[in-house]
C-alpha cells in the first residue's frame, strides 16, 4: 500500500499546486514563505540539525519545554522547527526568535519531502501529537534519520481515520518510537500496529511558570477597570454566537461583566467582529489597539497572536473553545498553569484524558450547553471562594503531573533517537563518519530534481 500511496501522491502533485494557489488567494497569511511547502529551503551548513515538528499554536506551545531542553543539552547543535500553519510559525518566532530556524513542513509529496530532507539532512526528527506522514517517514527511514512521535495522542476521529488505512500506517508505526500521553492513547496506537510505545505523559505540563503573563494579566485587570472578566479562548464558528447569547443573559445579574473573545484563528477577526456588531454589541479589536472603556458594554476581541496566557491571567472565568462545537476542544492545561479552573463543553475528544483528570480533581467544570454555561459562570462570579479553590486545585493537579519532559528526554536517548552530546550519531551507510566536533556528513549538492 505504501507504493500505491507514493504513486498516487506523485500523480496528484498538480492538484496540490492548484490547491496551494487557491489557498494563497483565499488566505493571504499563507503567501509568506509558500515555497517552503514544496521543500524549497536553504541548504544547511555545518552540523546536522535536530528537527522538531509542531503543527500549530497548541503543538508549538507544547514543544517549547522540549526545545528549551534540547538547546540546553545540545548548545552547539542547530534546531530546526517546522510548522504547518502561519499561527504555529508565528508562535515559534515569538517565543524562540533566532534560537531556532523555522520552516513550513513540506507537503507529503515525494519531490517536496525528498528536497527538504536532502537540504537539511537532520540528525533526528521529532514530531508532536498526531503527525504521521507516510512519504516523509519513508524517505527519512531510507536516509537513516531516526524519527520519534512525542506527546502522542489519537482522538476517536483520528483512530477511525487511520484505522481505515491500517495497511498503510502499520508498517510505518511498527518501528517508530512513540511516547503516548495516556494508556488510552498507547492502546490506540498499538491497535494501528505500533510496537515501540511508551506512556510518558504530556510534556506541556513542564511549561515554566509564565511570570510575564501574570504581570500582563495584572496590567489588563487594572486597565479594564477591575471589572469581572469572562475569557472565552480558542473559539470556532458557532461559539461566538453562543457566547453572545449567554452574555446578554448574564448582564441582567452582572452588568459590568466583560467578555473577552479570542478566536482560535485570528484571521477570522473581521467575520467575528461583524457578528458581534450584528448582535447589537460594540466590538473593540485588539489588533487595532482598541480597548473597551471602563463601564462600556463592549466585546473585547483579541484577534492577535500570543496573548491567550495574558488574558487567562486576567480572567475571573475561563471557557475553552472548540468544546461547544464538533472540533474536539483545546488543551485546558494553559488555564491550569495560571490557576484557572476552566469551563468546557461536551466536545473535548482531543483532550479527553486531561479533561477527565481535571474534572476528577474538581479543577474544571464540564457543561452540556449554553444554559449550563450561563449557570456555571454565574455561580463562579457569585462565589469568589469557589473560583479560587477550584483554581488552586487546577494548579495543584498540574504540579502533580510535572516530570514528563525529563522522562521523555531519557527515553529518546534509550531509543537512540537523539544524538549523544559528545558525538553525533554515525552517518548513513556509505557516508563519511562524523568528526569529533559533531560535523557529520556534509551537505549534499545538486540532485534536487530527484524524488
Amino acid at each position: 500500500m505504501a507504493r500505491l500511496y507514493w504513486l498516487l501522491t506523485i500523480l496528484l502533485t498538480p492538484l496540490v499546486w492548484l490547491y496551494t494557489l487557491w489557498k494563497l488567494w483565499r488566505r493571504p497569511a499563507y503567501r509568506d514563505r509558500w515555497r517552503e511547502r514544496f521543500g524549497w529551503i536553504p541548504r544547511r551548513s555545518g552540523r546536522r540539525p535536530i528537527w522538531v515538528h509542531a503543527v500549530s499554536v497548541g503543538e508549538s506551545m507544547a514543544a517549547l519545554p522540549l526545545l528549551r531542553a534540547l538547546r540546553e543539552r545540545y548548545p552547539e547543535q542547530p534546531l530546526v522547527v517546522t510548522s504547518t500553519t502561519p499561527t504555529g510559525a508565528a508562535t515559534i518566532r515569538r517565543h524562540l526568535g533566532r534560537e531556532v530556524t523555522n520552516f513550513y513542513l513540506p507537503y507529503d509529496i515525494p519531490g517536496a519531502v525528498g528536497r527538504f530532507l536532502r537540504r537539511q539532512d537532520p540528525c533526528a526528527g521529532i514530531f508532536l501529537e498526531t503527525e504521521i506522514w507516510p512519504n516523509l517517514y519513508r524517505v527519512a527511514r531510507r536516509r537513516q534519520i531516526p524519527m520519534a512521535l512525542l506527546n502522542a495522542r489519537l482522538s476517536a476521529s483520528s483512530q477511525r481515520g487511520y484505522g481505515r488505512f491500517r495497511g498503510l500506517f502499520a508498517p510505518l508505526l511498527r518501528d517508530l518510537p512513540i511516547a503516548a500521553q495516556t494508556d488510552r492513547d498507547a492502546a490506540a496506537f498499538a491497535r494501528l500496529g505500533a510496537e515501540r510505545v511508551a506512556v510518558l505523559g504530556q510534556i506541556k505540563t513542564d511549561l515554566p511558570d509564565p511570570q510575564a503573563a501574570r504581570a500582563a494579566g495584572q496590567a489588563w485587570h487594572l486597565q479594564l477597570g477591575g471589572r469581572p472578566l469572562w475569557v472565552f479562548a480558542s473559539t470556532h464558528v458557532g461559539e461566538e454566537a453562543l457566547a453572545l447569547g449567554v452574555l446578554k443573559e448574564l448582564w441582567a445579574d452582572f452588568p459590568d461583566l466583560l467578555l473577552v473573545l479570542i478566536p482560535r484563528h485570528p484571521e477570522r477577526g473581521d467575520a467575528v467582529c461583524a457578528e458581534i456588531r450584528a448582535a447589537g454589541c460594540p466590538c473593540r479589536r485588539r489588533s487595532r489597539a482598541e480597548t473597551p472603556q471602563v463601564g462600556e458594554r463592549a466585546i473585547f476581541l483579541i484577534d492577535t497572536l500570543g496573548e491567550v496566557l495574558d488574558f487567562y491571567a486576567a480572567a475571573d472565568v475561563v471557557t475553552i473553545g472548540g468544546s461547544f462545537v464538533a472540533v474536539g476542544g483545546h488543551n485546558p492545561i494553559e488555564a491550569a498553569i495560571l490557576g484557572r479552573a476552566p469551563i468546557f463543553g461536551p466536545h473535548m475528544d482531543n483532550f479527553a484524558a486531561v479533561a477527565e483528570a481535571l474534572v476528577a480533581a474538581r479543577a474544571a467544570f464540564p457543561v452540556a450547553g449554553a444554559q449550563d454555561l450561563r449557570t456555571q459562570i454565574a455561580a463562579l462570579l457569585r462565589e469568589p471562594q469557589l473560583r479560587a479553590e477550584a483554581g488552586e486545585r487546577a494548579a495543584s493537579w498540574l504540579r502533580s503531573q510535572r516530570g514528563a519532559l525529563a522522562t521523555t528526554l531519557e527515553w529518546l536517548a534509550r531509543e537512540q533517537v537523539l544524538p549523544v552530546p559528545a558525538a553525533i550519531r554515525p552517518a548513513a551507510t556509505g557516508g563519511p563518519m562524523p568528526a569529533a566536533d559533531g560535523r557529520d556528513r556534509p551537505p549534499e549538492a545538486g540532485a534536487d530534481s530527484q524524488n
